[in-house]
């Protein structure tokens, strides 16, 4: 299958929280690049919702804050066919879906990096960016936690995954199912890693640039990293 042919069947979840800064922009570069784009509004009460329909996304609200993990499976559910309330099931052309955040970490334009790695592909993927070959603008802290914490969800994963922290994905539609439990916050995008090597699938990363701007972290160090630990554990005393 071609990259051209790829790109007609792939669509975009940006999960979104407070941040009406650089969503309209963020969603006017993605739809540059793809039909479909999806902004998941996960409760914001400024003007996130607003800016990005004015760049022309689809944009689908949660009355309350979930959490990213939520406002993710919110859009794989809306792709799979599961969340349209009309019944219609309209969008079974979609084969492979784009996870990308909303404040400017993920280039846009590097969707197409993404799309050349499907298309050489015979067989779902689940395919991760990869920062870890462009450090030199990664802060040394976040560097050295990336590191070992991507040391040690590999181990648990059973498959090397050299920038597990990294939210730029694609996923073949046939994953999506296994995708829409787990962890509510940011523990899920952990979590989705082992339970997709867990059901068999392959993760190949993507290399993406590293970029850091403005962006301010949603991660509550104590409580995020509480959850962290606790689902490692858990993975740990399953086995593999």
């Amino acid at each position: 299958m071609t990259e051209t042919d790829i790109k007609s069947q792939t669509a975009a979840v940006i999960p979104a929280y407070q941040d009406e800064k650089h969503i309209g922009d963020i969603a006017r570069r993605t739809r540059e690049r793809l039909d479909h784009v999806l902004v998941v509004d996960d409760g914001s009460t400024d003007q996130t919702e607003q800016r990005a329909r004015e760049a022309g996304a689809e944009v689908i609200v949660h009355a309350q804050n979930q959490g990213k993990g939520e406002a993710i499976k919110t859009g794989l559910a809306h792709w799979l066919g599961a969340a349209d309330s009309s019944g219609r099931r309209q969008d079974r052309q979609i084969t492979w879906v784009i996870l990308l955040d909303s404040d400017g970490q993920h280039l846009p334009e590097e969707i197409d990096r993404f799309l050349l790695a499907a298309a050489s592909v015979t067989q779902p993927m689940f395919f991760i960016g990869n920062r870890m070959e462009d450090v030199a603008r990664m802060p040394l802290a976040r560097r050295i936690v990336n590191r070992y914490m991507s040391a040690q969800i590999s181990r648990v994963c059973g498959q090397k995954i050299p920038d597990t922290q990294c939210g730029y994905r694609m996923l073949h539609r046939e994953i999506i199912p296994d995708m829409l439990g787990g962890g509510h916050r940011f523990d899920y995008e952990t979590e989705a890693l082992i339970i997709a090597s867990r059901k068999g699938y392959r993760i190949e990363s993507v290399p993406i640039s590293t970029v850091y701007t403005d962006q301010v972290s949603k991660i509550h160090p104590g409580r995020d990293s509480l959850r962290f630990f606790k689902m490692m554990r858990r993975y740990r005393r399953l086995g593999t």
